[in-house]
């Protein structure tokens, strides 16, 4: 991932990010920690950041460290909005994490079940039913 496209996604700068992918970034590159830009935007909980990189087509199933992807890095960090909005963009809410005892084995609902989220699990659980 290339330092300024890291900054603008850590930084809610989506001018820049929209410029960016105009000039052909990398939508979907990774840092040193294998985080997409829309993982370290739903990590941060930044909404504008979240929605360009849903608009323009960004991965919403990469998996980072321990297998977490954005929807379960926006959970780990308590930004429901964010988890809810990559759940209606369509992010796989089957998948779940790996390695670390904190993921291995959860799905983004499980993680929001444990932070006592319970409103936010239920959107997460592709078994529950809708509200």
């Amino acid at each position: 991932m290339k330092p300024e496209w890291e900054s603008a996604a850590k930084h809610g700068d989506v001018a820049a990010i929209c410029a960016m992918l105009e000039a052909g970034a990398d939508l979907n590159s990774r840092d040193s920690h294998g985080q997409t830009a829309i993982m370290l935007a739903a990590h941060l909980g930044d909404e504008a950041v979240v929605r360009a990189l849903i608009d323009a087509g960004a991965d919403l199933n990469q998996r980072a460290k321990f297998g977490l992807t954005a929807t379960m890095l926006a959970v780990v960090s308590g930004h429901e909005a964010v988890a809810t909005l990559l759940a209606e963009a369509g992010a796989d809410l089957g998948l779940r994490g790996s390695g670390a005892p904190g993921f291995a084995d959860k799905t983004a609902a499980d993680l929001a079940r444990e932070r006592g989220l319970e409103h936010l699990s239920t959107i997460l659980d592709p078994g529950s039913p809708a509200d």
